[in-house]
C-alpha cells in the first residue's frame, strides 16, 4: 500500500516526539526500546524481527524501496514523515531519513555464552560510542561468537554505537555487565582462555599462534588508559602486538581487528587440520 506522505507525521507529532527521546539512555530503558538510522541498521533491524515501527521520508521511501517493502510484508509498522521530523530522530549531521524504533536485543552475559564459543570478544569500560559499534561490526565480521561490554561502558545500543556497527549489533549476540570480575568468572565458566593486549605482554602475537586455536576471549582495554594491571594479571595471557614501525601504539579497534582476525584465522586452520 503506498505511503501518504500527505498526512505524513511531524516533529510534534506524539510518536515522533517519543521516538527522539530514546537518543537518551533514561528514555530507552524506560520505554524498552531503542532508535536505529540508516539503510544498514535498519535493514537488519528489520531482517531479524528487532524493528517494531520503521519512520521514512518521501525521498527515503523512494531510495530504500526495498528495505520499506520488506518491513511492510514482515509486518512492521512503516510511517510516513516530513524533513522537519526526520532532523529531529536524526543525530548525524546529515540524515537519511530512515529510521526504525527497535526492542531491546542486549543479551545476558550467561546466554550470549551458551552453547560452546570460540572466539568473544570483551571491551573493557569503553567509553566511545563508535567505538563500540566498530567493536562489534569487527567481531561480527570475523566470526565471534559474541561480544560482552564488561565495565561502565557506553550503551551498545545508543545512537551512534548501532549506526557505527553497521548491523552487526543484530547479527550476534551483544551483552552488557558492569561487574568485570562477574564476566571473567562466566567467561571461565565457559571454558574460555582469557587474553589481555599489553604493550609489554610476555608473548608476541606472531608466536602464539598454538595459543590462539583454544577457546578464546580477548579483553580490549579502555581507549585512553587500556588495561589495568589488577585486570591484566587476571588474564591467562598478556599478547603484545609488534608495531615494526615508527608508531607508538595502536587505537583501540584496530588492536582488536588484529586480535580477533589473527585468532579467527589460527581456529579456522586448526578445524581444517583436525578434518584432515
Amino acid at each position: 500500500m503506498p505511503l501518504n506522505f500527505e498526512d505524513a507525521f511531524t516533529e510534534r507529532t506524539p510518536r515522533i516526539v517519543n521516538a527522539a527521546k530514546l537518543h537518551r539512555g533514561a528514555a530507552r530503558k524506560k520505554a524498552k526500546a531503542f532508535l536505529v538510522e540508516g539503510a544498514n541498521a535498519v535493514e537488519a533491524a528489520v531482517a531479524t524481527g528487532a524493528a517494531q515501527d520503521l519512520f521514512v521520508t518521501e525521498a527515503a521511501a523512494s531510495r530504500f524501496a526495498e528495505i520499506v517493502t520488506t518491513a511492510g510484508h514482515l509486518g512492521v509498522y512503516v510511517h510516513p514523515i516530513t524533513e522537519g521530523a526526520s532532523r529531529s530522530l536524526s543525530d548525524t549531521v546529515t540524515t537519511t531519513g530512515l529510521f526504525a524504533v527497535c526492542e531491546p536485543v542486549l543479551w545476558t552475559v550467561g546466554k550470549a555464552l551458551q552453547g560452546r564459543p570460540q572466539l568473544v570478544s570483551v571491551p573493557v569500560e569503553t567509553s566511545e560510542p563508535g567505538n563500540a559499534g566498530t567493536l562489534i561490526r569487527v567481531a561480527d565480521a570475523m566470526g565471534a561468537d559474541a561480544v560482552v561490554f564488561a565495565g561502565e561502558t557506553v550503551d551498545p545500543q545508543s545512537g551512534k554505537a548501532a549506526r557505527s556497527s553497521a548491523g552487526s549489533l543484530f547479527h550476534l549476540p551483544v551483552a552488557r555487565n558492569t561487574g568485570v570480575r562477574d564476566v571473567l568468572g562466566q567467561l571461565r565458566k565457559a571454558g574460555l582462555t582469557i587474553l589481555a593486549t599489553a604493550a609489554d605482554g610476555e608473548i608476541d602475537l606472531d608466536d602464539a599462534d598454538e595459543l590462539l586455536e583454544r577457546p578464546t576471549a580477548w579483553l580490549f582495554g579502555n581507549e585512553a588508559h587500556g588495561l589495568g594491571p589488577e585486570l591484566l594479571a587476571e588474564a591467562d595471557h598478556r599478547i603484545r602486538i609488534p608495531i615494526r614501525g615508527r608508531a607508538e601504539s595502536l587505537n583501540l579497534a584496530t588492536a582488536a581487528s588484529i586480535c580477533l582476525y589473527e585468532s579467527a584465522k589460527a581456529q579456522a586452520q586448526a578445524r581444517e587440520r583436525d578434518r584432515n
